[in-house]
């Protein structure tokens, strides 16, 4: 990685800008050279309306798709972006105008139909109020006569006329008083009363004693009348409601249109951003920031065909962003890399030893040559097809080459879909063949062999680790850490081998047992006498003996390693019930039918679960067995200034 300043005229800033944009060469920084002479250019507020675009076209997208969802077949995800042509981002800034102002009908016509429903759903609960007052001939909030108190109100539990008379006499019988009953319910009762306005303080005693409330809505209309007006006005909103919806129905067409300014005003944003880093002058502008040393001769090509600048380069230090680079093979796992973190300077690049053991741990969990054959042909043909972009380009590889591996398993486990052509074959023949049998090569059953794949998974988890370890010994010699390399970590991997190699012996010959067991000793009384070299008198023995503990880490992810085995006889003993199940119905047309559905399901059912655990557990090999021993990470990815769209894409070959 370099450092990059490109100094040029203001008056081709906006020229250079584009094109380092779509080139997507260097890495801008913010630019920090003092002097009177420097300054910024302030254009956040252009930026802003640029983002606010951005976020209004986002959501007429939004409610687009909630009113009228966009028709795209199961793997339309897999589609890259459009592909046009520089000249066209010309015509997309002609007809941004009108196309956020569509936009903003949109969400406007969105808010209108929400601020109805609203309305409609305060209507219907007016509405169930007033129901209970449906037979009251007068308004609810009707006031006092000059000789009559007039209570209109509801009681918290249900009456008869001749109780709720009773309940008033029993609070206060001197109270005069005509009720009449409009409603009654098992929680309450709507009731009105007349009282002489003489009495109306004790009436107001009686009643708050009895829990009388009055309505929380009155009305100056008869209830019945008030209802027909809101049951009008939500008849009315319901019927905008329907108007505003069919016009958004209209924008539908628009959709790939919206699609398309909204990235134009992305990138219009992501470029004014990079001006309110740039340093400049009255005259001139300052580019300052990284870029990947092989791209040094193309930007200076670059540069001298789009405007006089002068170019300078520099070498980056450690604050400098990580672009991982790899061959075709690897490249697709370097998104597995990112996940768990850029390297740092003081790493190396782990991608290739991880594309490897993923490759072939995921094929060894799956297992399965049908399955793995499958997984090849589809994602051959969607990545022919679709030409998804490079981020689910490299996923989909990474899949493929996953499923080459799952069939190269699959052949030496002797699994094609399960024992399904054993079981076809005896279902339709007869016959009581297995897989060993059909199959011309020898092969291991991962149920009848599980002892011995259990110790091959430990021998791979074995190799896996001690790959780790070799990585970091040479990280520590890059360093200059030859202590930290030699006795920490060689004799580490001594301890390890001779391990192995013992393990080995028992199984052989007393010879490669005893080799083995000097080998792992020897390495063992190196690491008690120096593990403890950092510490001073007593402390130096207690250290190096302590260290030895750490033999039962490294056991505990060896065994993890079992899991090789665990997951790749899963997918074996699944498809296997499958295959059997769906047999179980005979030979007629019928149980070939049930048969057929059986397979299908089933095996779609296995792939989508065991692809799924042996990706997982795949990845936890790798970061938590491998990672553990050498890689650090920490770095920060190379985010190149770019053309950061999500619809469409510049033609590449108009860019060279």
């Amino acid at each position: 990685m370099k450092t990059v300043r490109i100094v040029a005229l203001r008056e081709d800033r906006k020229r250079l800008l584009e094109h380092l944009q779509d080139s997507s060469l260097i890495q801008v920084k913010k630019g920090e050279l003092k002097g009177s002479e420097f300054s910024k250019v302030d254009v956040t507020a252009q930026t802003q309306v640029f983002e606010r675009n951005v976020q209004l076209a986002e959501q007429a997208l939004k409610i687009l798709d909630g009113v009228v969802p966009e028709k795209a077949g199961m793997l339309a995800s897999f589609k890259g972006r459009r592909e046009i042509d520089p000249d066209e981002i010309g015509e997309l800034a002609a007809g941004a105008g009108d196309v956020i102002a569509f936009c903003g009908r949109i969400v406007e016509l969105s808010k209108r139909i929400a601020d109805n429903s609203a309305e409609q759903i305060r209507i219907s609960t007016s509405l169930a109020r007033l129901k209970a007052w449906e037979k009251l001939d007068i308004p609810l909030n009707t006031g006092d006569t000059a000789s009559t108190a007039v209570f209109i109100g509801s009681f918290p539990q249900e009456y008869t006329e001749q109780q709720l008379k009773s309940a008033f006499a029993e609070q206060n019988e001197k109270l005069c008083f005509e009720l009449e009953i409009q409603s009654s319910a098992r929680n309450m009762t709507c009731a009105v009363i007349f009282t002489p306005k003489s009495q109306k303080a004790m009436a107001e005693e009686v009643l708050r004693a009895l829990g009388f409330a009055r309505p929380m809505t009155p009305t100056s209309k008869i209830p019945k009348k008030k209802a027909e007006l809101l049951s009008e006005k939500s008849r009315r909103l319901e019927k905008e409601s329907e108007e505003a919806k069919k016009e958004i129905e209209s924008f539908a067409e628009k959709r790939q249109q919206i699609k398309e300014t909204q990235d134009y005003f992305r990138i219009r944003a992501d470029k004014y951003n990079v001006i309110n880093e740039l340093d400049h002058t009255r005259h001139t502008f300052v580019i300052t920031g990284y870029i990947p040393e092989e791209d040094c001769d193309r930007l200076e090509k670059l540069c001298d065909r789009i405007a006089p600048c002068c170019v300078e380069f520099g070498e980056a230090g450690e604050d400098a962003p990580v672009k991982l680079k790899n061959n075709r093979f690897a490249q697709p796992a370097q998104g597995i890399v990112n996940m768990y973190a850029p390297p740092s300077h003081d790493d190396i690049d782990p991608t290739p030893l991880l594309a490897f053991f993923f490759y072939f741990f995921f094929g060894m969990m799956f297992s399965d040559a049908g399955y793995g054959l499958l997984m090849t042909i589809v994602i051959g043909i969607v990545l022919k097809v679709f030409k998804p972009d490079t981020q689910m380009r490299n996923n989909l590889k990474l899949f493929q080459y996953c499923g080459i591996s799952t069939f190269l398993w699959g052949l030496v486990f002797g699994s094609i879909f399960g024992d399904a052509p054993a079981v076809l074959y005896n279902h339709f023949t007869g016959a009581n063949l297995s897989m060993a049998d059909i199959l011309p090569w020898p092969t291991l059953d991962p149920q009848k062999d599980a002892l011995v794949l259990m110790v091959i998974s430990i021998a791979f988890g074995l190799v896996h680790i001690l790959v780790g370890m070799g990585c970091k010994f040479y990280v520590c010699l890059k360093h200059r850490d030859y202590g930290g390399a030699f006795f920490d970590t060689g004799l580490w991997m001594l301890v390890l081998i001779g391990l192995g190699v013992l393990a080995v012996g028992i199984a052989t010959t007393q010879a490669v047992m005893m080799t083995g067991a000097v080998i792992a000793v020897a390495a063992a009384v190196g690491l008690v006498l120096t593990q403890g070299r950092g510490k001073k008198g007593f402390g130096k023995v207690i250290g190096g003996l302590a260290s030895l503990y750490d033999v039962t880490s490294y056991i505990s992810d060896l065994l993890s390693y079992s899991r090789l085995l665990a997951l790749g006889l899963t997918t074996g003993v699944m498809a296997q019930v499958f295959n059997m199940l769906a047999t179980m119905f005979g030979t007629s047309i019928a149980g070939t039918i049930i048969m057929v559905l059986i397979l299908i399901v089933g095996h779609l059912i296995n792939i989508g679960l065991n692809a799924l655990g042996s990706y997982v557990h795949t990845m936890r090999l790798q970061y938590v067995e491998m990672f553990s021993k050498f890689y650090e990470g920490g770095g920060q990815e190379f985010e190149p200034f770019s053309l950061k769209s999500k619809y469409i894409k510049i033609q590449e070959e108009k860019l060279k």
